[in-house]
């Protein structure tokens, strides 16, 4: 049952919940969301994520999404690398959260590795759905198409469900992406190069905003290697390979939780 929660980062709100018992002894799931999502839009995911693994799962809107505090806008070119050297060791540290495996999407799956790869202490695994480690042509295509379409079709009305204010989340998102300095502002192969703990990454075979060009990047540059999986699915294989994706996840996660697990 999800449990929703505020936390408070130096006065401001973030909106957060959590699923599954406490286990004494075991890592937290954190769920990191994409450039356009939130608590709500991970669905039910969390649920389905902490029943098929035993383990705890928390999640939280990133400020400027859902119904956490707005961000300032226009949002810097590193706002990845901040998010996770930043703001991520101060979320975990409110929530209470002494060790953790990050469960990263897209935007959320490259501040993972970011945060992996600078050595946080309390990680204890990486899985990593659709992550960005560079800026493709193809995906800031599909971005820029995105952008295109954003006030004429249905996206703002879906993110506004969402959103306290989806034009600003959606336009940090967008702006920074499509600026013209981002591409040579964005390469995460030296983060990669410092992942010292188990990595999964799960990459969608259709997926248009990436390639497999990150799960190779993966491969090559994290020293102790790191599992793939592909799935059948565009973006979000979370939701629209559910099933096979969360077997992955499964299957990567349980021998890190202890074979015993008594709850709190």
């Amino acid at each position: 049952m999800k449990r929703p929660v505020d936390l408070a980062l130096d006065g401001w709100r973030l909106e957060a919940a959590w699923w599954g018992p406490a286990r004494r002894g075991a890592p937290v799931l954190v769920l990191l969301h994409e450039g356009l999502g939130s608590v709500g839009l991970w669905r039910d995911f969390p649920a389905r994520l902490a029943h098929a693994t035993g383990a705890q799962v928390f999640a939280f809107s990133r400020f400027g999404y859902g119904s956490s505090a707005p961000a300032v806008l226009p949002r810097p070119l590193d706002y990845m690398t901040i998010e996770a050297r930043d703001i991520l060791p101060r979320v975990l540290d409110a929530a209470g959260i002494d060790a953790a495996i990050l469960v990263g999407h897209s935007d959320g799956a490259s501040i993972a590795a970011i945060a992996a790869g600078t050595g946080h202490s309390r990680l204890r695994g990486l899985a990593l759905m659709a992550p960005h480690f560079v800026a493709e042509p193809a995906g800031l295509a599909a971005i820029a198409a995105t952008r295109a379409a954003y006030a004429t079709g249905g996206l703002r009305a879906r993110l506004a469900r969402h959103h306290a204010d989806a034009d600003a989340t959606f336009r940090g998102w967008a702006d920074a992406w499509l600026d013209p300095g981002f591409p040579a502002a964005f390469d995460l192969t030296p983060a990669l190069r410092g992942i010292a703990v188990p990595t999964l990454v799960i990459q969608g075979r259709n997926d248009p905003y990436g390639t497999d060009l990150h799960a190779r990047l993966a491969e090559r540059h994290i020293p102790a290697g790191c599992r793939i999986a592909m799935v059948d699915a565009a973006h979000a294989p979370h939701l629209e390979a559910s099933e096979e994706t969360l077997a992955a996840l499964t299957d990567f996660i349980r021998p890190m939780l202890p074979e015993t697990q008594d709850a709190d």
